[in-house]
């Protein structure tokens, strides 16, 4: 079991919540793939291994560990959205070729505290994936991204 799914599992029981099977499998997936999973892959994955593991308790799993802070749902502008355990890192995705870009988190501090210093706002930069474009698609060098069609 990697370290953030312990942590994240540690803090389940820190906030006097079971560690159910669902929960368990759910948190460590997400923290062992490097992809970016929807709720349909999550389920799938883990119902595909997991047959007691119904898929609708999969969907009320992750329900409950994003609104308990453990999970992130994140709005992807171009498909559909994914979940990642929480705090880790922010994504950017490319609206030519659809490559998504995880960056750290602490990469947005500096304009999360400037947001809320001058504006009085607190910016949830992790909710939904920021939108550009990568270095790929200038005019002289074509997508090289593997997604590009």
């Amino acid at each position: 079991m990697s370290e953030h799914a312990a942590q994240t599992i540690e803090a389940l029981r820190a906030d006097g919540r079971r560690v159910t099977t669902a929960r368990r499998l759910v948190i460590e997936l997400l923290a062992r793939t490097p992809e970016h999973l929807t709720a349909d892959d999550l389920a799938a994955r883990i119902h595909g291994a997991h047959p007691e593991i119904h898929l609708s308790t999969v969907y009320r799993t992750l329900d409950s560990l994003h609104t308990w802070g453990l999970v992130q749902h994140v709005h992807h502008p171009h498909g559909p959205s994914f979940f990642h355990l929480a705090g880790a890192h922010r994504h950017l995705v490319c609206e030519e070729c659809g490559r998504i870009r995880d960056v750290p988190a602490t990469e947005f501090d500096a304009l999360v505290a400037r947001i809320r210093a001058l504006y009085d706002f607190e910016l949830h930069v992790g909710h939904a994936a920021l939108v550009g474009r990568c270095r790929d698609h200038d005019e002289e060098a074509g997508c090289t991204s593997p997604t590009a069609t």
